[in-house]
């Protein structure tokens, strides 16, 4: 096992809280360009050797990481052997959990801060899940694939550009698995529209739009523990897509993003950040906390992206306003297009009427393009629940994958293309719109990577 360098922990974990701050400052376009040579070699469709059983450890086991644990208990192959949080509550509720479901105790970590190294130091863990505040995700998952064992990291991968770069080059040098869990890449509606893409169903791509629309103020009253002890904070220290992934996963895998095509440039700009301010002074005393705080983020951003072949992609992210949910999950073909929340479909040729008018049957498309994926395993995916069982199916996939040998659906790459967004569309907005370029990741392997194809296991 490589030794894990806690100097190294320590001072990438200082990086990404001053990066964060500074992190509406212009970099160049030649600066998020460039990259060194590769440490190792490309990970693109690597492939671990088979594991009859994957053992799994967690960190971070709060509110996202608990569900994540109830899943992963209940898929065949996977055994759960340890299990860490410095919040010691949820980290036995987590462990009574597996004891109530007659699973053996894991071994249990959180007497400090760095208690998860010393998780990381067993020899009998094959991959980690990580369900931290997002500045702990670097460098977690970089001391995670430096132990010798395979990453899944909660949204978003990283913070920085910086870190980014540093993940994936752990990953090459390392040859191990960084996936961002990326969960809504396996929703229904999602697999399906993928499917119907690579059948040609919409013609030639040429648009997509995506979001993070999501009323969560009242997150501001979590205090001391839970998301909105944290997360509230980034609303005062970055101003731009504080969250782009969940939209743009799905859009990007339509586009075969990193596998044919890849993000080249963004230009984003925000709308005034009122709502955090006035939801505080309507909420909480004058001198509560949550009054001292000065909002920067944007109530509304807006994030153009162009990519190497010539499309566009719209992003928002509004986690402030009163509104309806939305994730948008539109994509625009020459044929027709294919749009969320509520789901709608016009097509030139091949649909059930005008294209000037929306079809808002889906039992109809359902049943001609369900994902295989889904046939096979949406009912118990449903059953296990999490976001309408994608958060399940996307734990079973992974653990299908490395059981039976096969490519993970998502690499670091993707991690890093779809988090990267949220620095630099900061760093757009900092400097009236202008266009900042987006790094290649893959250093240049995306022009001959396989695209995702559809899967029937």
């Amino acid at each position: 096992m490589t030794h894990i360098n806690r100097r190294h922990f320590l001072k990438a974990a200082g990086a990404a809280a001053a990066a964060s701050m500074v992190s509406g400052c212009a970099q160049t376009q030649g600066q998020n360009l460039s990259y060194s040579d590769s440490q190792g070699k490309s990970v693109i469709g690597l492939v671990a050797p088979k594991m009859d059983v994957v053992r799994v450890a967690f960190i971070g086991v709060g509110q996202r990481g608990y569900g994540h644990v109830k899943r992963m208990s209940h898929i065949e192959g996977a055994e759960i052997v340890a299990l860490c949080d410095t919040h010691n509550e949820v980290l036995e509720r987590s462990a009574q959990y597996l004891i109530d479901n007659g699973k053996t105790k894991p071994a249990l970590y959180g007497s400090h801060e760095l208690a998860y190294q010393d998780m990381l130091s067993r020899d009998d863990i094959d991959i980690v899940i990580i369900s931290t505040p997002w500045k702990w995700h670097a460098p977690m998952a970089i001391d995670t694939m430096n132990s010798g064992k395979h990453a899944f990291v909660e949204v978003p991968l990283a913070l920085t550009v910086e870190e980014m770069w540093q993940i994936v080059d752990t990953a090459e040098r390392t040859q191990k698995n960084c996936m961002m869990m990326e969960n809504v890449n396996y929703g229904r509606d999602e697999l399906m529209v993928l499917n119907m893409v690579r059948q040609g169903i919409f013609g030639e791509l040429l648009h997509g739009e995506a979001a993070y629309i999501h009323e969560l103020r009242w997150q501001m009253k979590e205090i001391e523990h839970k998301t909105g002890s944290w997360r509230t904070e980034w609303h005062t220290r970055r101003d731009g897509n504080l969250y782009p992934t969940h939209g743009l996963g799905p859009v990007s895998q339509y586009m075969n993003i990193n596998r044919g095509d890849r993000f080249d440039y963004l230009t984003s700009m925000s709308s005034p950040a009122l709502g955090r301010a006035a939801y505080a002074r309507r909420e909480f005393d004058s001198e509560h906390q949550r009054n001292q705080l000065n909002y920067i983020c944007g109530d509304m951003n807006t994030t153009m992206i162009k990519t190497v072949k010539g499309r566009s992609i719209v992003v928002q992210h509004d986690t402030t306003t009163p509104r309806p949910y939305s994730r948008h999950n539109l994509i625009q073909g020459t044929n027709g297009v294919f749009a969320g929340f509520p789901n709608r479909i016009a097509l030139e040729n091949g649909g059930r009427g005008s294209f000037h008018d929306w079809d808002e049957d889906m039992s109809y498309w359902y049943g001609k393009y369900d994902h295989p994926l889904w046939v096979k395993m949406g009912k118990e995916a449903e059953r296990n629940g999490g976001h309408g069982g994608m958060d399940f199916l996307m734990f079973w996939r992974m653990i299908y994958c490395l059981r039976n040998g096969e490519p993970l659906d998502q690499d670091v790459y993707d991690g890093a293309a779809w988090s990267v967004i949220s620095p630099l569309s900061a760093q757009s907005v900092a400097n009236r719109s202008e266009s900042v370029s987006i790094p290649d990741f893959t250093r240049g392997q995306w022009q001959t990577a396989t695209p995702l194809g559809i899967v029937g296991a």
